[in-house]
């Protein structure tokens, strides 16, 4: 039983970081699944303060990172069909067959999106544009608190080894 915790939690904290990357997964979150996993395991114990620290930071990032796409398009002039169109060129973006889609489709999605709001192509351009910025800084900081996560359960891995193996 152990083991197949222990798997299950490291093919979560691979997903998490994964998740960072592609937008469909929410990585944060099942980095920490990935966390509750492995402190699940009998034999490593439960650390109650840990797993209610890193919860809190795990729904603080996940509100932050379906927050900060669209405070970008907003920032930079977008209005809310530039914001649906960004998001619907995110997830035509994780299934086309080119590479880099990912962070193509979202621009023209939400460029696409202020055009249909009768914007100005120049407007529609610097709104895309905040767009793709957002994305940008919320993947990376999704990466960063999905790579901390990583760390911590390699770290505790690590720690509880010999009781493990």
């Amino acid at each position: 039983m152990e083991i197949i915790l222990l798997v299950l939690a490291g093919l979560f904290m691979v997903l998490g970081v994964l998740g960072s990357f592609l937008p469909v997964l929410p990585g944060v979150p099942l980095s920490w699944i990935g966390l509750l996993l492995f402190y699940l395991i009998p034999s490593v114990g439960m650390n109650y303060l840990f797993l209610g620290i890193t919860l809190l930071i795990a729904i603080l990032f996940y509100v932050l990172n379906l927050i900060i796409p669209a405070m970008g398009t907003k920032k930079f002039g977008g209005s809310r069909k530039g914001m649906i169109g960004a998001t619907v060129g995110l997830i035509v973006g994780i299934f086309a067959p080119f590479p880099f889609a990912i962070l193509i489709c979202p621009f023209i999605g939400a460029f696409i999106g202020e055009i249909l709001n009768k914007s100005s192509s120049k407007a529609a351009g610097k709104a895309a544009f905040g767009s793709f910025l957002g994305l940008l800084a919320s993947s990376f900081m999704e990466f960063i608190v999905t790579f901390a996560f990583l760390i911590l359960f390699l770290y505790q891995f690590w720690s509880y080894k010999e009781f493990l193996f």
